[in-house]
């Protein structure tokens, strides 16, 4: 095959391939659609003959993802204990247990090259077995070569988090760029076209490139995917037919499928014609398009009917066919519009989807079949709901989740079915608490128990106790958490119920942990464990998230706690908890601004964000983490993300969300100097947090209190480090807050201190972008009458959010219009050198891995310059 301009591309291929002998390595190969990463990695697996031992697998195009697509691509060719796990539907660990073993045979085989084609559309599970492989392949002797589109991966594409997590010492990118305007003119040129329309046109995208030179006649169309078409209509009848079928299936037609669904006399003779014409090209067993792109096209030209009526005859060929994936049978059932179709292979493929732990492609595949529930009998509608609520939970979709459980609680009252009723109820309550519906929370949860309470003991009604306890636990009444969590335990214990055992324990061991218990942080570290060795992913993350929020905000222990929170972000990520995820990551944008990250805070804050469905629970910490580092940076839309904090907070309406968001409010008010709203703020989230014992969240009110207006509150739960502050001793105070892990709250008792202290402070939040901070502080030190107190940096920088000089703002603004490196120097008269510095610059500054991240943080967080703005001073 002859392959433009890709000879380094293949020569770093084959090094890496012979590197691997003595330990695996990641090749990436990304880039946009058409940019020939498919044809390259072919190209390199045939030069590397008999020296490679090739094991493919593509993740298709389908509505809802196959699980494990790739691998079971790989168990077809391999055949033994791997296709005997996948056809048995083991579980995850056999099924990665025997593709590892598949990797480990004689040393005298060929090594093995595992292809992961098009990731951008793998399913949790085969994310899951990537992070696997990537862990592991360090001790393989063995190449992993994966394709993705690279402009197809969102900030929050759950690809970019399994890519990240590979070891960066094996990871090698192998770069593809498009075609020079030079080679793209002398493939015009060879075919009499125009060089300059050409590459206009296509460009440098070979694939586009191809078929245009291969286009018959001199004119050129106005889009190229019109030359597929072109080429399609200038067939017989009989043979666009097969075409057109072939292009409702994606990836490829395995000759079985195209030879049952075609209906056609000589099939055999229709499909050379097609390959002859340039329209489908062999692939494997069967034929396919040569990209994507020309399939979508040809299949985006089908009418509705059309399209309908061939996924119908592709689903009934298919059904026949012994071990035919129910994900891709439900894909042709949902565009043939095929519902009792639908509702039998949907169910079936959900349920597998939901054993690899793919919860994102199972609730998919449930919500699927759910359309057509009114087609099920009254219990088995009931259960398919519940099954689909469940997934969706676990997949973050919480809104959906939330509707499934209602309708199933409805269906099961209809049927007079009390536990189950009462098990929805306290499901009800959960996702009404993650939504931000306090008043439904608190309704649901007391339906469940009263319904249950008078009857005998159930696991239902364990359940419905424990949920009460959890919801004693949120809003700090401890007593009664610990009292009615102990009740549910006991009552699971005695029935046997595991899952309820370790539910109630751990709101039992949160409580006990807030009130200082020593031994809670064992307890709830072993509830995780028993968790996830039962496969209760829901519960065993729970625990980690209790810890390590208790550790954080209840004991004010941020070094211990940023190690469990990193753990619970693993296991979320690991079992495609989402929910969790973004949960999980605005806690750590939390502990981050305490410990000065600020770049990480606003990335972690950034990500939590960006989810789809945002919710109270998961928006309050990642929008009180920005609105601190905004407010210190004197952004002007600090007050507005707090705001909305505020709003967020009230409509859990607990403490533990309102006093910090109270407390980052009234340090707001501080540093613009309206102390009168300050104080205000500090007393409106003590008044909110009366009665309760969190030392550190009434300690942050209580110092807010005293620096707005002197005021010495008299409760006596103020956490000792913030009573130092208050009583004046800085020193103390400073050393009890770097023990903790808090540099941020150290930083702001060495202001307080002697001239060496308080410098010191002023030149780390100087480093921070800390304008408005500093300004006060500066201010307040000139009071004190303390001299030599050093500058802070040039205003244009630290009055910039993000820390960035005028000229990388300008910069930072040119590239979200789109301008190249080359434009930027030409236009501010720099060499590129000093371009590339600066942008350079600017990536750490925003936490962004690329120009492409960077702009998208710079809309997100309203970093780009209006037109014209004043010219800057490098």
């Amino acid at each position: 095959m002859r392959l433009w301009e890709r000879d380094a591309a293949l020569g770093l291929l084959d090094r890496l391939l012979g590197d691997s002998a003595a330990g695996g390595l990641v090749a990436l190969v990304a880039g946009e659609a058409g940019l020939g990463k498919s044809a390259l990695v072919t190209e390199f697996v045939r030069r590397s003959g008999p020296r490679a031992r090739v094991l493919w697998g593509g993740c298709d195009r389908l509505i809802t993802p196959r699980a494990l697509g790739p691998l079971r691509d790989i168990g077809r060719h391999t055949g033994g204990l791997l296709a005997e796990r996948l056809s048995a539907r083991a579980d995850q660990e056999e099924i990665f247990a025997a593709f590892l073993n598949e990797l480990s045979g004689p040393r005298q085989r060929p090594r093995p090259v595992i292809v992961v084609e098009d990731a951008q559309w793998a399913d949790a599970a085969t994310l899951d077995w990537i992070t696997l492989l990537g862990r592991r392949i360090g001790r393989l002797p063995a190449l992993l070569v994966i394709t993705y589109r690279d402009d197809e991966l969102a900030l929050d594409h759950p690809l970019r988090s399994t890519l990240s997590s590979l070891p960066s010492a094996m990871v090698r990118r192998v770069p593809l760029l498009p075609l020079s305007p030079q080679c793209v003119h002398e493939q015009a040129l060879r075919t009499g076209r125009d060089p300059v329309r050409a590459y206009h046109l296509t460009g440098g995208n070979p694939l586009l490139v191809t078929e245009l030179a291969n286009a018959a006649g001199q004119a050129v169309p106005g889009a190229v995917q019109n030359l597929i078409l072109d080429r399609l209509r200038a067939l017989p009848a009989a043979a666009r037919e097969l075409a057109q079928l072939v292009a409702v299936v994606p990836s490829r037609a395995d000759t079985a499928m195209v030879a049952g669904s075609a209906g056609l006399d000589d099939v055999a003779d229709l499909v050379d014609r097609c390959i002859g014409a340039g329209v489908l090209v062999a692939s494997g067993d069967g034929v396919s398009y040569r990209h994507e792109l020309l399939r979508a096209a040809v299949e985006d030209a089908l009418s509705p009917p059309r399209r309908a009526a061939l996924h119908q005859r592709v689903l009934d060929t298919l059904i026949g066919i012994p071990g035919t994936d129910p994900v891709r049978l439900v894909h042709h059932a949902r565009y043939a519009g095929d519902a009792p179709a639908i509702l039998r292979y949907g169910q079936a493929a959900a349920a597998d989807a939901a054993r690899h732990g793919a919860h994102r492609e199972a609730a998919a595949l449930y919500r699927a079949a759910a359309d057509h529930a009114a087609r099920l009998s009254a219990p088995r509608r009931a259960e398919l709901l519940e099954l689909y609520a469940l997934q969706a939970y676990l997949a973050g979709q919480l809104s959906e989740s939330l509707r499934a459980r209602r309708r199933a609680a409805a269906e099961r009252q209809e049927l007079c079915q009390p536990r189950q009723v009462a098990e929805n109820l306290r499901w009800i309550s959960r996702l009404a608490w993650w939504t931000g519906q306090a008043a439904l929370a608190r309704e649901a949860t007391d339906r469940a128990v009263t319904s249950l309470a008078t009857g005998p003991p159930c696991r239902e009604l364990a359940m419905a106790y424990s949920s009460l306890a959890q919801q004693h636990m949120r809003a700090w009444e401890h007593d009664e958490a610990i009292a009615v969590g102990e009740q549910a335990r006991v009552m699971a214990q005695e029935l046997g119920d595991a899952e309820t055992v370790v539910h109630a324990t751990i709101n039992v061991q949160a409580a006990r942990l807030t009130r200082g218990a020593t031994d809670a942080r064992a307890a709830l570290l072993e509830a995780h464990e028993r968790a996830a060795a039962a496969g209760y992913v829901d519960q065993a993350v729970r625990a980690l998230v209790c810890l390590s929020g208790g550790l954080t905000d209840e004991l004010g222990q941020y070094g211990s706690a940023v190690v469990h929170l990193d753990r619970a972000l693993a296991y979320a990520a690991e079992h495609d908890l989402d929910g969790y995820l973004h949960y999980l990551l605005g806690a750590r944008a939390n502990l981050r601004v305490h410990s000065c990250d600020w770049t990480g805070a606003l990335r972690d804050a950034d990500a939590a964000l960006a989810g789809p469905g945002q919710f109270a629970v998961t928006a309050v910490f990642p929008l009180v983490a920005r609105g601190r580092i905004e407010a210190a940076r004197g952004h002007p839309g600090a007050l507005a993300t707090l705001t909305e904090a505020a709003r967020r907070a009230d409509e859990i309406g607990e403490p533990q969300w309102m006093a910090p968001v109270a407390a980052a409010r009234s340090e707001y008010f501080l540093w613009n100097g309206d102390l009168d709203r300050a104080a205000a703020q500090a007393r409106q989230g003590l008044a909110r947090a009366a009665g309760t014992c969190q030392p550190f969240h009434l300690g942050a009110l209580a110092y807010r209190l005293w620096q707005a207006d002197g005021t010495r509150t008299t409760t006596t739960a103020v956490a000792e480090p913030y009573q130092q502050m208050i009583n004046g001793d800085w020193a103390g105070a400073a050393a009890a807050w770097t023990a903790r892990g808090a540099i941020y709250l150290r930083l702001e008792a060495m202001a307080a201190g002697d001239r060496t202290a308080a410098s010191e402070a002023l030149r780390m939040l100087d480093g921070l972008g800390a304008v408005r901070a500093t300004e006060r502080l500066r201010a307040r030190l000139r009071q004190r009458g303390v001299t030599g107190v050093p500058r802070g940096p040039r205003r244009p920088t630290a009055a910039h959010p993000a820390g960035l000089t005028a000229r990388q703002a300008e910069i930072l603004t040119m590239l979200a219009d789109g301008s190249s490196n080359a434009d930027i120097a030409a236009k501010l008269t720099l060499s590129r050198k000093t371009v590339e510095h600066h942008i350079s610059a600017l990536l750490g500054k925003l936490g962004a891995a690329n120009r492409g991240q960077a702009i998208v943080i710079a809309h997100r967080r309203n970093l780009v310059l209006s037109p014209n703005p004043a010219d800057p001073s490098d």
